[in-house]
């Protein structure tokens, strides 16, 4: 008789099996425990209270934007990304086929992409753009060579501002309660001052460096919704709060404050210099009024109101224009309203404007034309001396959060992440210096 062959034993050969080819579920359980672990100290930072403040991603945000199927943009640039915070790559500004209609006013020509998050805020010359972003950088442009130059750090949280001082060659960064004051002439750019909502000036940078997010401000601090130059008085103007200071800029330090009593937060800031050294400023507010006051270098200090506008909008103050005697304001009552500060007088009110809360408002070089942005993406034309529409298209998917213009482009910053460069069609008449024809 023939030896018999021994087998395996069948359950031996599906341990073995289960051993080398298969991953526990409970393994995988336990390390997307260790996962949630590690981010409930910082979900635990996030005050609702703040509604200034960005809440964390949820996880499935992050299992989407980590996904290699379907974050393309992501995947081809190679960009690496946190489960805390985006890492921001740096930029590139692209020619863009516009798809719009050709009787359309405006033609997007360039798309700015880079940014990890949305941008919040923009300021052109004719050479550099600069835009700050949810994702804790202001990046600066060449617009000659389209490509990003420099990308400033180091901010607490959302950098909700961002403005350049070309006398100087400096730039001015929001974020959280401080102002970072950058020299840009060197690359990289180094921070040579930080103001706070409180007054103070401390040199070089104070702010924490770490990759978190620092959620909660200092004792005495209070959150810098936005900030405006006067090159003609060498003054900056920051609202935090109700309260408005006025920032001496050879000296880099508070000078005065804009009382008036607002009885709540100050949104929005513009500034105009009707003379030399001689500026005329104007506040937005949530309390839905507008107060517009007269500066010089010899009055600092407590400024009074020249005017408190009637009749207030309907809801807060969003965004402001001003240009000369002329003021615009958009508010979240989706109206425009139209004022001639000379007269201290309303002068026309375009109710229902937009669909959406009209969060950016800018005039064209020369004035002829006031451009209004709102949260659903539309951009809009007004005839400044007649408030009739000249056009309007979609230039974004999502919020259009600002609008800025130099002398050949008009510019738009959205939550999509993107920065739109845009021309006045040559069909339209209305403003030279932007048009194709340029």
């Amino acid at each position: 008789m023939s030896a018999r062959t021994e087998k395996a034993s069948p359950i031996l050969v599906r341990k073995s099996y289960e051993r080398q080819e298969s991953t526990s579920p409970r393994m995988g359980r336990r390390a997307m425990s260790s996962l949630s672990a590690s981010n409930l100290n910082y979900v635990r930072q996030y005050s609702s209270d703040n509604p200034e403040t960005t809440p964390p991603t949820s996880p499935t945000t992050y299992r989407r934007s980590t996904s290699r199927e379907e974050n393309v943009f992501s995947r081809l640039t190679s960009a690496t990304t946190s489960i805390r915070d985006s890492r921001p790559h740096a930029g590139i500004i692209t020619p863009h086929a516009s798809r719009s209609s050709q009787r359309a006013v405006l033609a997007c020509t360039h798309i700015a992409q880079g940014h990890a998050k949305a941008v919040l805020s923009i300021y052109a010359t004719d050479d550099l753009l600069f835009s700050a972003s949810k994702d804790r950088t202001v990046k600066v442009w060449d617009l000659v060579r389209g490509q990003e130059i420099q990308s400033l750090g180091g901010h607490p949280n959302n950098v909700n501002c961002v403005r350049y001082c070309e006398a100087q060659r400096t730039c001015f960064s929001v974020s959280s309660s401080f102002i970072k004051v950058w020299d840009i002439r060197e690359n990289p750019a180094k921070c040579t001052k930080t103001l706070s909502s409180a007054g103070m000036t401390t040199p070089g940078t104070t702010l924490n460096h770490a990759q978190t997010r620092t959620l909660q401000m200092p004792p005495g601090e209070t959150l810098i919704t936005d900030v405006a130059i006067s090159t003609s008085t060498n003054i900056l103007y920051s609202a935090a709060g109700n309260i408005v200071r006025i920032w001496d800029l050879r000296k880099h330090s508070a000078v005065g404050k804009l009382s008036g009593g607002h009885q709540a937060a100050v949104m929005c800031l513009a500034v105009d210099s009707t003379s030399p050294g001689q500026d005329v400023v104007a506040t937005g507010s949530k309390d839905h009024y507008i107060k517009v006051f007269d500066i010089n270098s010899t009055n600092t200090g407590l400024v009074n109101p020249r005017l408190n506008l009637e009749p207030p909008h309907y809801d807060g103050i969003q965004s402001l224009a001003l240009y000369g005697d002329l003021l615009f304001s958009g508010s979240r009552d989706m109206c425009i309203k139209k004022w001639d500060l000379a007269k201290g007088e309303h002068v026309q009110s375009l109710n229902n404007a937009h669909r959406d809360w009209v969060c950016a408002l800018c005039f064209t070089p020369g004035g002829q034309i006031v451009l209004s942005g709102c949260r659903g993406g539309m951009i809009k034309m007004w005839s400044t001396e007649t408030c009739q529409p000249i056009g309007e298209l979609r230039a974004h998917a999502s919020p259009i959060n600002a609008i800025t213009t130099n002398t050949n482009h008009i510019f738009t910053a959205s939550n999509d992440c993107t920065i739109g460069l845009w021309r006045v069609s040559t069909s339209y008449d209305v403003s030279p210096e932007l048009s194709d024809a340029s």
